[in-house]
């Protein structure tokens, strides 16, 4: 053990530390932003256009049924809504950005996702059954695609959105080789 290590088990009482995980070596394509700003702006967009519309038609029907401090502020709705909305579609994909990570090793599928709460997620090669490619028509414009890692178990299973659609495809295929030239070994 080196000096600050030792100095760091006697401050603990002697408890052993958990190990650390470094972060994947890859992050996404940059271009993940402009494709997660779409989304929260189409998502937030009809959010923003629904309380808009509620906002319109109790102030119209002069409803009864709601509180009077809300029937004569009724338009904050719509405000609260698109503020929530434009710190999401300006915050969001930049802190999304910064977090998500992806990595593949000889033997492994490493993936770091998660915004407040974070997944470090190891996928073992050999446990690989299929490796699907995917693009919706944002991630199409963008020249992105999505990577989904596919095991037995359901919390095996890894996917990675925003790189570019080149690696995401010759991604998938090597890893569809590797899984299954292990497995071929195995048996």
């Amino acid at each position: 053990m080196d000096v600050t290590a030792v100095r760091r088990h006697q401050s603990d009482g002697g408890r052993p530390h958990p190990p650390r995980l470094r972060p994947p070596a890859n992050r996404v394509s940059p271009r993940a932003i402009a494709h997660w700003m779409i989304e929260y702006l189409l998502l937030w967009g009809l959010a923003f256009g629904l309380s808009w519309g509620v906002a319109a038609w109790i102030a119209d029907s002069r409803w009864s049924g709601l509180p009077g401090w809300l029937s004569g502020h009724v338009w904050w709705i719509p405000v609260a809504v698109g503020a929530a909305g434009l710190l999401m579609v300006t915050v969001a994909p930049v802190w999304r950005y910064r977090v998500h990570r992806w990595e593949v090793s000889a033997d492994v599928v490493y993936t770091r996702t998660g915004w407040f709460s974070r997944e470090w997620l190891l996928v073992p090669v050999s446990r690989i059954q299929t490796v699907d490619t995917e693009q919706g028509w944002i991630e199409r414009m963008l020249g992105l695609a999505t990577i989904e890692v596919n095991t037995a178990s359901h919390t095996g299973s890894s996917e990675v959105s925003g790189l570019p659609a080149g690696v995401a495809t010759a991604l998938a295929g090597e890893l569809a080789h590797r899984a299954h030239d292990l497995r071929d070994d195995a048996t």
